[in-house]
């Protein structure tokens, strides 16, 4: 099996963005990837290889963050979780209007069913393909696709 250490360094930043897409909280979203890769680690011996090791893990994590709401019974409100980070812009004004702008997209975004919003999560900002957020979702690649081109058109008629 693949040193453990090897798959942290390799996948870390892979599942830490898949989590930040759910969790919309940089902290929380570091303590559940190394909750995943403990987790991984013990089970590390169920891994057949039936399909890329970072859509396993991005599973783990999944399931780590359905727990987590459960135990919490949280509802997650990206308008007030999101936190933009945006490293190279020229000025203020054109932060503040591409924070508009995604602030609007994300508060558009929780019109659409919960399916709809992660497969656009994954899509968008954990940058998967349609293959692997089907696995991640237990639901075939062309469901993922359309499912994301659905969601996409309801936002264009949004505007």
């Amino acid at each position: 099996m693949q040193d453990i250490e090897k798959i942290y360094e390799e996948y870390f930043e892979t599942v830490n963005k898949y989590l930040f897409c759910l969790t919309h909280n940089n902290d929380l979203s570091e303590e559940l990837t190394q909750e995943t890769f403990y987790k991984a680690t013990k089970k590390i011996d169920t891994y057949k290889g039936e399909c890329k090791m970072s859509v396993w893990l991005c599973q783990i994590a999944k399931n780590l963050w359905y727990d987590q709401c459960r135990k919490k019974q949280k509802i997650i409100n990206v308008e007030e979780k999101d936190k933009l980070y945006i490293n190279s812009l020229d000025s203020l004004e054109e932060q503040v209007i591409l924070n508009d702008e995604k602030v609007s997209l994300y508060k558009r975004m929780q019109n659409l069913d919960e399916k709809t919003r992660e497969v656009i999560y994954l899509r968008i900002t954990g940058e998967l393909s349609f293959k692997e957020i089907g696995i991640i979702l237990n639901k075939t690649e062309t469901w993922a696709r359309v499912t994301f081109y659905r969601g996409k058109k309801l936002l264009k008629e949004g505007d």
